[in-house]
């Protein structure tokens, strides 16, 4: 008997061992591979014609073709109540052999300038004042599935279903702007989204995450979640990919958080949070700010191989939106280049603004939204002491200044509804009042104006 019960507590002193063992304390850290707004395509992925992108369930008419050909540029600018018809037409099909929207090309040059003044008057700049401006429309999604969070405990007509089935998912800036061209492609194939996981991975930034708590990695209701900025290069393989398994420091600077969540069968679910700070989406060092989510949730799914997916949402501050999408150049040259029209997304994201309510102007100033993450393990770690985001020598170089200003003049006009004009130093600056192309001088490093539309002296 008292051998059978020695035995027993042996047992049971072995498997409590055992248990907490697997209970004890545990880390994963992850850094981000892969960064774009979660978008849906609806279209084939066969479809070839031309250089187009199917219409799709997402978007009947397919992407948006903003300052693509004559015809529509034309339609765009008659909308402008100073331009007359014979203005609109020499705008529209300026004397080139070919569609050239290269710096170089005399479409581009005319399109930019010309763009950049449509508002009810001529000295006032479109970007910055997009309000004084026609809207020429912008299609949106259609489609009744999306990702995202419910965000305001609600099932309302316009909110889209979760792949999985979920009703009540907020995210009106896929609604908004799932159609336009550079953000719209089969498997994050859009020009921007491309375009802003090349710099990332080249070394613009770097997001990581840390997962922690004192249970089990795949089922913990105690525990904790960190993301944020590391001023660390991300590293990559032989083949060209992102590495696993390196190390990399985490700042608990202005672009961190950390929240409570909960993991169950390997799914991670913080709790919805007032404010989410981590680094948004850029392509140049001026854009690269906090992307500040408002009533924000991150989820993070945890495959077998031990790579995972994670998606953040929130309200984000529609001016931020606009501001990071146009004034890292210019809006014109951005409109040229990637076919779109900011005067369209602004009256886009007005429309459907679905949060943030600003009692004193009676609108909302956020916009639900919603980010796909493609993780990477890694060891994340603490830095040897507390510093905070490095600057870079560009900062020197007054360029995230210009942003500044530019942005607040926009958000100054926009608010006010009172053309503001544009700051010193603004890239909005590359073009003359009335929409007159500003041209440098070879040699002389000064800028002349040679009115859109007219060919250059011989």
């Amino acid at each position: 008997m008292i051998q059978r019960a020695w035995t027993a507590s042996l047992i049971a002193v072995l498997a409590a061992a055992s248990h907490a063992e697997a209970a004890g304390p545990w880390v994963r850290g992850y850094v981000v591979s892969f960064y774009d707004p979660a978008f849906r395509y609806g279209g084939r992925v066969d479809y070839t014609r031309g250089t187009e992108i199917e219409p799709g369930i997402d978007c009947p008419h397919g992407s948006t073709t903003h300052f693509a050909i004559p015809a529509q540029v034309a339609q765009t600018l008659s909308l402008v109540p100073w331009r007359s018809p014979q203005e609109v037409h020499a705008l529209a099909n300026p004397p080139a052999d070919s569609l050239i929207r290269d710096r170089a090309g005399v479409y581009y040059v005319t399109w930019r300038a010309a763009s950049a003044y449509r508002g009810y008057n001529r000295d006032i700049q479109t970007y910055i004042n997009p309000f004084a401006a026609e809207d020429p429309g912008q299609p949106q999604v259609t489609s009744r599935i999306g990702e995202g969070f419910n965000l305001d405990g609600k099932v309302k007509p316009l909110d889209f279903v979760s792949p999985d089935g979920e009703k009540g998912i907020d995210n009106q800036l896929y609604r908004a702007w799932g159609c336009d061209a550079p953000w719209r492609g089969d498997n994050g194939n859009g020009t921007l989204v491309l375009r802003s996981n090349d710099k990332m991975l080249e070394g613009l930034y770097t997001i990581v995450i840390r997962i922690s708590g004192n249970q089990d990695p795949m089922n913990d209701d105690k525990a904790t979640l960190e993301i944020g900025y590391s001023p660390d290069q991300i590293m990559k393989d032989a083949r060209g990919n992102v590495g696993a398994d390196y190390s990399y420091r985490i700042l608990e600077s202005r672009q961190y958080t950390k929240l409570a969540a909960t993991i169950k069968d390997g799914i991670v679910e913080t709790v919805q949070a007032a404010e989410i700070h981590m680094p948004q989406i850029a392509w140049f060092y001026n854009q690269t700010r906090d992307a500040f989510f408002r009533q924000g949730k991150i989820r993070v799914t945890i495959d077998s191989s031990g790579r995972a997916a994670g998606l953040v949402g929130g309200y984000r501050d529609w001016r931020d939106l606009y501001a990071q999408n146009v004034f890292a150049q210019d809006g014109g040259q951005q409109g040229v280049r990637e076919h779109e029209d900011h005067v369209a997304l602004y009256y886009a994201l007005r429309r459907h603004a679905d949060g943030m309510f600003n009692a004193d102007t009676g609108r909302y100033d956020g916009i639900s939204t919603a980010y796909r993450l493609k993780l990477v393990p890694a060891f994340v770690v603490d830095p040897d002491k507390p510093m905070g985001i490095p600057a870079r020598d560009s900062d020197q170089r007054g360029r995230r200044k210009a942003y500044d200003d530019t942005a607040a003049a926009m958000i100054r006009a926009t608010g006010m509804l009172v053309p503001q004009e544009v700051p010193p130093g603004s890239g909005e600056n590359a073009v003359g009042r009335g929409g007159v192309p500003l041209e440098l001088v070879r040699g002389s490093g000064r800028r002349s104006a040679n009115p859109a539309g007219r060919e250059k002296e011989k």
